[in-house]
């Protein structure tokens, strides 16, 4: 297989065995011209002899027998030991491995990390929701705004004066444990009012598509933890409003994940003019992660495919 630096693409060896074959080259002269050993022209046209122009073509460079590989019943064995919460080191010791093999059948088999894995029975840790509704996690994403003409990205961070003073926006997402469907806004601020009025507003989206909200989610922030006003909003929603543990924000993971999704794949994806470019991105990115984003959890499926309703267009600002 042909790697990042190789001297000769198929058209190069091509050109290599015409210039023997066809213009009568000495392969030397050949395997000159264009930057590459006599043993390299050799081993080409060897086989151009041997396979024709099939024999310029790239080739796996796996091998074709691997006599230390492991036995499945010795993989078995690493994947039961594993089971017992023993990092490599001490399992290599035990099975008479090298760390490298033990690591390397765990990382393929997904419990390279012990956090994955249960305490008492070993399996691997998926918490999750029966039904769309039960827990919806909650959380705010503080993003500067960018100036006109487009920020620090386009112009470097010499101008340190360039977009100070601007400001930020907020972005207020709810996201459902069971189905990961998302729904977010970019808004002002993260004041108690504010954060009210997207609970209203995530209860409607949601109620629109057949699922009810049960219990909110939340970190300790003061807009929803400590709020009377959204206190007494998710009262009248007949919402249960849970905090995480304090300095735990794993346990809100679903939407700390959401989080940095729209960090990587909307709000730095691609260079931003303006912040009503980026403003104006965001609908259409939210409707791809809902409908069309495939999620690992969902076997590859997007969110959208385990809410009975689809059509969730119009609902982001």
């Amino acid at each position: 297989m042909a790697h990042a630096n190789a001297r000769l693409t198929e058209f190069g060896r091509l050109l290599l065995v015409q210039r023997i074959t066809e213009l009568g080259w000495p392969p030397a002269q050949a395997a000159e011209s264009l930057g590459v050993s006599r043993a390299t022209a050799y081993k080409w046209l060897g086989r151009y002899h041997a396979e024709g122009a099939a024999g310029l073509a790239d080739r796996s460079s796996r091998p074709r027998r691997c006599p230390h590989a492991l036995t499945a019943s010795q993989v078995r064995r690493v994947l039961a030991a594993r089971r017992r919460r023993q990092g490599p080191h001490r399992l290599a010791w035990q099975l008479g491995m090298a760390r490298s093999t033990v690591y390397g059948v765990l990382r393929r088999h997904g419990m390279s990390r012990l956090a994955h894995l249960d305490r008492p029975s070993g399996a691997v840790v998926r918490y999750q929701r029966e039904h769309p509704g039960e827990l919806v996690h909650l959380d705010v994403k503080k993003l500067g705004r960018i100036p006109d003409g487009g920020g620090h990205r386009i112009h470097g961070r010499a101008d340190g004066a360039r977009g100070r003073g601007i400001g930020y926006d907020y972005i207020h997402s709810a996201v459902d444990d069971r189905s990961r469907v998302a729904f977010s806004q970019i808004l002002p601020d993260e004041k108690a009012t504010t954060a009210a009025r997207f609970l209203v507003e995530a209860a409607g989206f949601f109620a629109e598509h057949g699922v009810i909200i049960q219990r909110v989610l939340t970190d300790n922030a003061k807009a929803y933890a400590e709020s009377v006003l959204v206190a007494a909003t998710a009262a009248r929603l007949g919402i249960t409003l849970k905090r995480t543990r304090p300095y735990r924000p794993q346990t809100n993971g679903k939407v700390e994940r959401f989080n940095r999704t729209l960090v990587e794949e909307w709000a730095y994806a691609r260079v931003y003019l303006s912040e009503a470019d980026r403003a104006a991105a965001y609908p259409g990115w939210l409707h791809h992660y809902n409908h069309h984003r495939g999620h690992t959890s969902l076997r590859g499926l997007p969110p959208i495919s385990r809410v009975g309703a689809t059509n969730l267009c119009g609902q982001y600002s």
